[in-house]
């Protein structure tokens, strides 16, 4: 999965005038792929090119336990709603987004062939949705289209950035499902993925900048 991440992020960012900014939650929504993949280019996790892993995901990610165990996903969660808390001093705030962090794991569950653990040991999880393209491709767009739809309508504010992001999203979706598969699992790849993070990253933190929390009854909110 790789936009669905970001629907919590979007809903979060819209259910209270105290929510975290929408540039904090997508860091939040894609924080342990962050950790993943700068891990990565160390050497610390591991992944390897395998076209038989999955029909949709020729990677094997067979060593991930500090950022894909559940109890790894917690800790960057915890970690993640102490610095936003203390940042904004906001504890609402920082429980958002460290349940934003925390539902990775859950999303990666759907998807993911069993490369998932609880505590870095086996058994090794995952409902394995990534060989049934005609179930994931469409779970992705309906998740992220409806928590798109969601901020949209709860926020106020100019259309045009938040169409301009969701655009950038459907279009690096599209390169991630129909684009060429990668031939190795170095440095570009993972360089890669962290460009595509940064650039949703900064989109997101400009369309939070223009859209603000609205009631029922049509009261706008500044931003937390």
């Amino acid at each position: 999965m790789f936009i669905g991440h970001f629907a919590p992020a979007f809903v979060a960012a819209a259910v209270s005038p105290r929510s975290p900014r929408l540039g904090t939650l997508f860091v939040a929504g894609q924080l342990v792929d962050w950790g993943f993949f700068a891990l990565a280019l160390v050497g610390v996790e591991k992944l390897r090119v395998d076209p038989s892993a999955s029909v949709m995901v020729p990677l094997d990610l067979y060593h991930m336990p500090y950022t894909h165990s559940l109890i790894g996903t917690a800790l960057w969660a915890l970690a993640c709603l102490l610095v936003v808390a203390l940042g904004q001093r906001n504890l609402y705030a920082g429980v958002l987004a460290g349940l934003v962090v925390l539902s990775h794991w859950g999303l990666d569950w759907l998807v993911h062939v069993p490369d998932l653990t609880i505590d870095g040991d086996p058994p090794k999880l995952g409902l394995g949705l990534w060989n049934f393209p005609l179930v994931a491709m469409p779970l992705e767009l309906l998740l992220t289209g409806g928590a798109f739809a969601f901020y949209v309508r709860r926020t106020r504010g100019p259309i045009g950035p938040p169409l301009v992001l969701l655009t950038v999203m459907l279009a690096l979706q599209a390169a991630n499902w129909f684009g060429p598969h990668p031939r190795e699992a170095g440095a570009f790849l993972s360089l890669q993925a962290l460009f595509a993070f940064a650039v949703l990253t900064g989109l997101a933190a400009w369309v939070g900048e223009n859209r603000w929390f609205q009631k029922r009854g049509g009261l706008a909110f500044g931003d937390a």
